[in-house]
């Protein structure tokens, strides 16, 4: 793989160290600019939505921009928002700086899931995925964790200059890594944007993306909530919590691994053995969480089902939009953020039901059934390794 894919990753893993990490901040930012934790939530909605607008937006505007500049602006304009986030006294201003960064966000990775599928061979776009959303596991094993710590002992305001921080090395691994001449997309044949949006109503791409958003809202809407599991009813301290959350990324970065490796060829492989193991992984883990080791261990594996039966999906996504080319990372992206912010908001509201804090494992099981229940007529669509299809089938 390319190094300059591993300096994406970089930057993608400053980037969900940010989307993550103010579940463990939230207390602490409302106390100080003196709003309920209620209202600090709407921090976290705030990012996710600006992630879904942000990137087919952010594409669009930058499909005509050369790669590395509009990867290193976005960087750039992340790093900023969040030295303004951290240094503002106003929860407005702060609210205004989580959009900013989320659309930021959206632009770098519509344009760094393209740039990536550019960098390697055509038939190698699950390993290129896998290497760019390393970045992610690697925020929920120690990006996540570690800016939780920072904060309790320097301050919240001290993690989103951690991030801001972060943003500098990786924008200088843009500069050394990523080609700066033009890419395939700037050619005089590159489709009119209306042509790639048009896409859109292709069927194929409009389920793998459904599956997509499905199978991550499910992933979600537990992992969201893993911390009330862990102190309420497996009866744990609080800092059993990062460990929890460090296993469950240990997991994701385990499957995202494995299935760059079979998702190219045999994606029919990872949805028909993932898929049902997923499903029942999330009733099992309900049922079993009053008992510390099957938590720890169940945390564990459906991290790493989660993680290869969605990044196989986004990978099924950049096949689909191959006719797409300055926009098919887009559409990974907003497909992604979409199951990112319906999942918790879905599970948020199982939790005031008889299930309680297991409602939303609950929540996951039957958002995965779902999915598998909608891709069995299709899963031709689904299995079609190798190349996207150009047409619908």
């Amino acid at each position: 793989m390319p190094l300059a894919l591993y300096l994406l990753a970089l930057a993608v893993f400053a980037m969900g160290t940010s989307e993550f990490m103010l579940a463990g901040l939230l207390p602490a930012i409302a106390s100080d600019l003196d709003v309920a934790v209620g209202t600090a939530g709407t921090l976290t909605s705030a990012f996710a939505i600006g992630m879904v607008v942000g990137a087919p937006l952010m594409a669009g505007l930058a499909r005509t921009w050369p790669a590395r500049s509009s990867l290193l602006g976005f960087v750039l304009v992340f790093a900023a928002a969040h030295v303004l986030g951290a240094t503002t006294a106003n929860f407005p201003v702060l609210f205004a700086t989580r959009v900013v960064a989320a659309l930021a966000n959206a632009g770098f990775l519509a344009v760094a899931l393209t740039t990536a599928a550019r960098l390697v061979p055509a038939d190698s776009k699950g390993r290129a995925l896998a290497v760019l959303l390393s970045g992610t596991t690697a925020a929920t094993i120690a990006g996540v964790p570690a800016g939780s710590v920072l904060g309790t002992t320097l301050g919240w305001r001290a993690t989103f200059w951690a991030v801001a921080v972060l943003c500098l090395p990786a924008a200088l691994g843009i500069l050394k890594g990523v080609p700066a001449g033009p890419d395939r997309a700037d050619e005089p044949h590159r489709p009119a944007l209306r042509a790639e949006l048009t896409r859109l109503r292709s069927r194929r791409l409009a389920l793998v993306m459904l599956l997509s958003a499905l199978v991550n809202a499910a992933t979600f809407a537990s992992f969201t909530f893993l911390a009330p599991v862990v102190t309420g009813t497996a009866g744990l301290s609080d800092l059993w919590i990062s460990v929890v959350l460090v296993l469950f990324g240990l997991g994701s970065f385990v499957g995202i691994t494995v299935a760059g490796r079979v998702s190219d060829h045999r994606p029919d492989l990872v949805v028909l053995v993932g898929g049902p193991l997923l499903l029942l992984g999330w009733p099992a883990l309900a049922v079993l969480a009053h008992r510390p080791a099957a938590l720890l261990v169940l945390v564990f594996v459906q991290g790493a089902l989660s993680f290869a039966l969605g990044s196989t999906l986004i990978t099924r996504v950049l096949y689909e939009a191959a006719g797409a080319p300055t926009m098919a990372g887009s559409y990974a992206t907003a497909a992604f953020n979409t199951g990112a912010a319906v999942g918790p908001f879905v599970a948020a509201a199982s939790l005031g039901t008889t299930f309680g804090d297991l409602g939303p494992l609950w929540v996951s099981g039957l958002l995965v059934a779902v999915a598998l229940l909608v891709a069995f007529p299709f899963r031709s669509v689904v299995a079609a390794g190798g190349r996207g299809a150009e047409a619908d089938g």
